[in-house]
């Protein structure tokens, strides 16, 4: 299973991963500690496909992926 970490202390929750994960992964949440702007979290990391998409289209680099 892959692992999926998003660094929300540089995600700035524009959406790009959700919106161009092609296994809809990723959903914006509000998370407590950053009540500023909401926060990609990976729902559904059991359905990665490892194609790095999001990875590499984060504009903040917030996103990394392992095998």
């Amino acid at each position: 299973m892959p692992k999926i970490d998003v660094d929300w202390t540089k995600c700035n929750g524009c959406g790009t991963c959700v919106e161009i994960c092609p296994a809809s992964v990723f959903e914006l949440q509000d998370r407590p500690d950053y009540p500023d702007s909401k926060k990609s979290v990976p729902v559904r990391a059991d359905d990665c496909i490892l194609c790095l998409t999001c990875a590499t289209s984060c504009p903040t680099g917030a996103i990394t992926v392992e095998e």
